[in-house]
């Protein structure tokens, strides 16, 4: 039996890995995993892999694959959510921006360096036509912290999904205005190279397991009101959600998505041209 730590957000993406690992798939195929609630997100993922104690992520895709041409001994083995993920913008509930041309200039909470909530206020400069190197940013650890700064004016904005967001809007603990849109597939899988290189075959079929337990979620009838009990949401919300979200039932090949974020990144100047140099190399094996 091998062995593997796995981390990932605990969110309804991730409902599939949880059944999965709870009805017994990959020991029957000779893998015993260990999930690890990592709600830091894809910056307490990134220092898992830096310090050996995950060996396996379901990650976003900008962040892993800045990671990963920043020098990052990781491998995408696939793309795992292949919808776009729709961040909440999210404001102080009792402050007076209503719109997102007021954030121009603003501090955004940001769960890590190098973290989505990070990246994708670069998107949302970006899609706004904001000098990205204004960008003002105040590290919070995880959801709850945005709260808080939101709540304590350490921060007039934080970026989070919104439908795991939307609890908290309810209790009018921040307030949504708009949403930004990643340009490229929401999540992957990705492994270190080395346990990659050793277990390729089990990695693969680990894969495949995952994205046949999705399509059986995204095609059960009971799976909203599943989804609503583990995951604290509201039932409509969880419709509207699963309509939006497709996972990589098939195992496709996205490598051109890939392309398309690295020269995002290149373009938002998170990445030097060094480091986007050969990056199909450095992002597979």
């Amino acid at each position: 039996m091998i062995g593997l730590k796995v981390g990932g957000v605990p969110e309804h993406f991730n409902l599939p890995w949880r059944l999965a690992i709870e009805e017994g798939r990959f020991k029957n195929m000779g893998l015993e995993l260990f999930w690890s609630d990592m709600t830091g997100g894809t910056g307490q993922m990134i220092r898992g892999f830096q310090n050996d104690s995950i060996d396996v992520a379901v990650i976003l895709t900008e962040g892993i694959t800045k990671a990963i041409l920043e020098g990052l001994d990781v491998k995408v083995i696939e793309v795992y959510v292949t919808s776009p993920l729709r961040w909440g913008i999210h404001v102080p509930y009792h402050s007076d921006i209503t719109k997102v041309d007021q954030l121009e200039g603003q501090t955004f909470a940001i769960s890590r360096k190098g973290s989505g909530s990070e990246l994708m206020a670069h998107v949302l400069a970006d899609r706004e036509g904001w000098d990205n190197s204004d960008l003002k940013f105040n590290i919070i650890g995880d959801v709850y912290g945005g709260l808080w700064a939101l709540e304590n004016d350490k921060a007039q904005c934080f970026l989070w999904e919104k439908y795991t967001t939307s609890p908290f809007c309810e209790q009018k603990k921040c307030r949504y205005i708009d949403e930004v849109v990643t340009p490229w597939p929401s999540f992957v899988i990705v492994a270190k190279t080395a346990v990659y290189e050793k277990h390729k075959a089990e990695l693969d079929e680990m894969c495949r397991i995952v994205n046949e337990r999705a399509q059986e979620v995204k095609e059960n009838p009971s799976s909203s009101g599943i989804i609503s009990w583990r995951y604290n949401l509201r039932e409509g919300h969880v419709k509207n959600w699963l309509i939006e979200t497709d996972w990589n039932y098939e195992g496709k090949d996205f490598h051109t998505e890939f392309e398309k974020t690295v020269n995002y990144l290149k373009r938002m100047n998170l990445i030097t041209l060094d480091q986007a140099q050969d990056w199909e190399k450095k992002l597979f094996l």
